[in-house]
């Protein structure tokens, strides 16, 4: 069976769109959580990722051995309730925009003369709902995945939360939220065009298909992959951003990076690592990206799909 990722599907109720990304969202999360805290171990490390013996974590495949070995298997899912949490909200919020968004469009003259643009404008506007809606998610999961085993500041979701209010301000369940949505806003825009574009051509080259589930797959993570390496530096100031105020927590994983908003921590990047710094984790991370914008997308149209067969 298939369906199509284009205006048409707009046709569909709201409610139905918020569904099917919510449980995109829970679904893709379940199955990657692991990439998503090597990533960000990665992208928190100042020292180099290689071999340099000053290094914690040198590699996907060292890294992955390290945390099981140091931490247990439990650390590859640590902060999955928060994510969990994160990816339902902004599965549900990111879906059911993008739905009204192009609804908007398609009130517009000529709008099909354009169709690759408004993929885009929706995608982006989008991404920045969802971003704005679900990012004190993000802020805690990434302090849960951040801080040592050894060191455990917060223990679980509710006592990080009233840590943070008690020791710090509101305020910090936004930090980073600039560079977020300077990297999401564009990144969601590129993610729907390129998959807009790439469901397109492939519907080109195998003829007398729509949107398959293979088509999904093929086509959400080549624009997975696009769109990350794209905007990569972004996401990685933005983790940097979350962590500010957070020493106590990084004892055991190296020197702690210190900086003053997006454009500081991206300059101190720059001169204590070099260029290379700024995309640091980025094969875990276009791995990550990869898989879970074909999972995202492909969930999303088989949901909708059941659910419009259940109508």
């Amino acid at each position: 069976m298939t369906m199509g990722f284009s205006t048409q599907k707009t046709a569909e109720p709201n409610s139905d769109h918020a569904i099917a990304g919510a449980a995109s969202g829970f679904i893709t999360r379940f199955l990657c959580q692991p990439l998503d805290v090597i990533k960000i171990r990665f992208q928190l490390q100042v020292e180099p990722i290689s071999k340099h013996h000053i290094s914690k974590y040198r590699s996907m495949s060292q890294a992955f051995l390290l945390i099981l070995r140091e931490e247990g298997s439990a650390a590859l899912w640590k902060g999955h309730v928060p994510a969990q949490l994160l990816s339902i909200i902004y599965g549900m919020a990111q879906f059911y925009s993008y739905n009204i968004f192009m609804k908007m469009f398609q009130q517009a003259p000529q709008v099909e003369e354009w169709h690759h643009a408004t993929h885009f404008i929706a995608g982006a506007g989008a991404g920045s709902v969802a971003t704005i809606i679900s990012f004190p998610f993000d802020t805690v999961r990434t302090r849960l995945v951040a801080q040592s085993s050894n060191h455990q500041v917060y223990n679980g979701v509710l006592h990080s939360c009233s840590s943070i209010l008690r020791q710090e301000s509101p305020r910090a369940f936004f930090s980073g939220l600039l560079p977020s949505l300077l990297q999401i806003a564009p990144h969601t825009g590129l993610q729907f065009a390129f998959y807009g574009l790439f469901t397109d051509l492939y519907k080109n080259y195998v003829p007398g298909t729509d949107i398959s589930f293979y088509n999904s797959m093929l086509s959400g993570s080549v624009a997975g992959l696009a769109a990350k390496t794209i905007v990569y530096p972004f996401d990685l100031a933005r983790k940097r951003l979350q962590i500010q105020g957070f020493q106590h927590g990084r004892r055991g994983f190296g020197k702690f990076f210190e900086c003053n908003g997006l454009l500081d921590c991206l300059r101190v990047t720059v001169r204590e690592e070099g260029v290379q710094g700024l995309f640091k984790g980025l094969v875990p991370s276009q791995v990550k990206a990869a898989t879970t914008s074909a999972l995202h997308f492909t969930a999303y149209e088989q949901v909708l799909l059941l659910l419009k067969m259940l109508r």
